[in-house]
Formats: C-alpha cells, sequence, structure tokens
C-alpha cells in the first residue's frame, strides 16, 4: 500500500488511547492504537493492508483492522478476569507440543517416502489383497472419436472404427487423427466408464450402458460433431481391478504401512535412547 494513501486511511481511522497501563508506558511515534501496554502500529498497520486498493477501501479496511485490533485486545483483557488463564496456558502448551511432535514425525515421515517399491513387491501386494481393489464402475476398453458432421472422412471412419480386423484399425489409426476433433484408442488399456461418458453429451440409460458394454456401436449426432463409441471389453463394477489400474492404490497402501512402520520405530527408538541416557525415568 503506497504510503500516502495509508497517510489518507489512517486520516479517518479510530485512534485508542485511554486505555494505558499508566504514565511509564512508552507509546511509539508511529502508534494507531493502545490497548493497555500493547500498541498496533502504522508499520503493522500498513504490512495488513494490501496494495492497490483505491483511498477510500484503504480507509475502509484500515479503519476495520483497527477496530478488530481494539475489540480483541479489551475483550481479551475482560476475559481474563473471568477465565482460567492458568487452563488457557495449559491448553496451549499441549496444543504447541502436539504441533511440533506432529510436524517432526510428518518430516520423518516423509523421508521414509524417497525409496520406490519394487515392482515384484507391488505385485504381491496386489496379488494377496486383490478382493481389496473392487470396481465401483466398470472399466472398459475400446474406440472412441468425435467428428465434425461436415468431415469428408467421417463415413469412413464410421465404417473403420466397427471393425476388427488389423487392416481397417492401422487405416483407422493413419486417419483418424487428422480427420477427427478427438480420438482415442484404449483397446490396450482400461478407462473408467465415467472418463467415457463425461466425453458425450447424452444422458445413458442402464439399457444403453449395457448394449455398448456388449460391443454395440454407439453413434450420436449434435451440435454439428458426430460422437462415435466401440467397446471391445469390459470389466463389471464389483470385479477385481486389473493390476495395471489398481497399481497407484496398491502403492498408497504400502506407503502408507511404510510411513505407520517408520513413526512407531522412530517413536521406539526415541523412548529407549531416553531410557538410556537417563532423559527418561520411568517410576
Amino acid at each position: 500500500m503506497p504510503r500516502n494513501l495509508l497517510t489518507v486511511a489512517l486520516a479517518g481511522v479510530l485512534f485508542v488511547g485511554g486505555c494505558r497501563g499508566g504514565d511509564d508506558v512508552t507509546v511509539p511515534a508511529d502508534a494507531v492504537a493502545t490497548v493497555g501496554s500493547q500498541t498496533l502500529t502504522r508499520d503493522e498497520l500498513q504490512r495488513n493492508i494490501p496494495s492497490g486498493l483505491s483511498a477510500d477501501d484503504s480507509t475502509a479496511l484500515a479503519r476495520a483492522y483497527v477496530r478488530d485490533w481494539v475489540d480483541q485486545r479489551l475483550i481479551e483483557q475482560v476475559a481474563a478476569r473471568d477465565v482460567d488463564i492458568e487452563e488457557i496456558d495449559r491448553l496451549t502448551a499441549d496444543y504447541r507440543r502436539e504441533l511440533i511432535m506432529s510436524r517432526y514425525r510428518h518430516e520423518m515421515a516423509r523421508r521414509a517416502d524417497t525409496g520406490e517399491f519394487a515392482e515384484d513387491s507391488l505385485r504381491a501386494y496386489y496379488d494377496a489383497h486383490g478382493r481389496d481393489f473392487t470396481l465401483e464402475r466398470p472399466l472398459m476398453q475400446g474406440i472412441y472419436l468425435k467428428v465434425a458432421d461436415e468431415a469428408p472422412q467421417l463415413r469412413v471412419l464410421r465404417r473403420l472404427y466397427k471393425s476388427d480386423r488389423p487392416v481397417d484399425l492401422d487405416r483407422l489409426e493413419k486417419e483418424a487423427p487428422a480427420a477427427a476433433s478427438h480420438y482415442d484408442y484404449f483397446r490396450d488399456r482400461w478407462v473408467d466408464w465415467e472418463q467415457i461418458e463425461n466425453r458425450i453429451p447424452a444422458d445413458f440409460s442402464a439399457a444403453d450402458v449395457a448394449a455398448i458394454a456388449a460391443g454395440q456401436p454407439f453413434e450420436l449426432s449434435t451440435g454439428g460433431f458426430t460422437y462415435l463409441l466401440k467397446i471391445s471389453d469390459v470389466i463389471p463394477a464389483g470385479h477385481i481391478m486389473p493390476y495395471e489400474t489398481a497399481r497407484p492404490l496398491v502403492r498408497e497402501r504400502m506407503l502408507t504401512a511404510r510411513r505407520r512402520a517408520f513413526d512407531m520405530q522412530l517413536r521406539n527408538d526415541l523412548y529407549e535412547s531416553a531410557l538410556a541416557s537417563g532423559q527418561l525415568v520411568v517410576y
């Protein structure tokens, strides 16, 4: 916030000076408000007012900040008479210890994340816990195209995407990228049905999905585009995910287990070290 705007803003700001702790309190020359022994300075106020505001907005925000600062400290003074400050201090200390411990353990666990898991370890975990990784939605393999209605290759693409002949699929692979607005060949990988569904502006019924999953070609023309979809293979919802799909989830599971083991080892090591050094005495 420019200093000239700050000066304008402060011109109408509330100043509080009637709650000082005594005449021996030294008030800084750039004081904006004081409550007891606490002082809000012009520099602190300036740091909390964003730059780029108009003079009116700066004034309004400065006035609101000063009032909030004053209110907090006045309420704190009054509350101190009726609130158990020792209890507040204890809770604050407990929270501080918890925060320090949590941050430290998090940092130590983060350092444990550096090593990657061997592929055979991931696979072994998947083989042992495969039933934990079941599909909520079907996975599908197939071909998807979005083609402008006026595209001259649309008629040919309509024929090619339905075919299972290698020669037709090779031709599709050559012509579709240039002719289609969007072309995705995913016969060699599994895709969540929801990702496919979101590409096509249609309300699919359960019967529609069943027909598509059974391999029936789907075609929709709307908004100047024709959408083509042909599914070649399906894993239904409720079945176990293939390893390639489950792999990120397997890795996260193993990483969580590693972090927990690391954290437990850290705590045990610190405990045993403190006992051995005499820093910790358990009666």
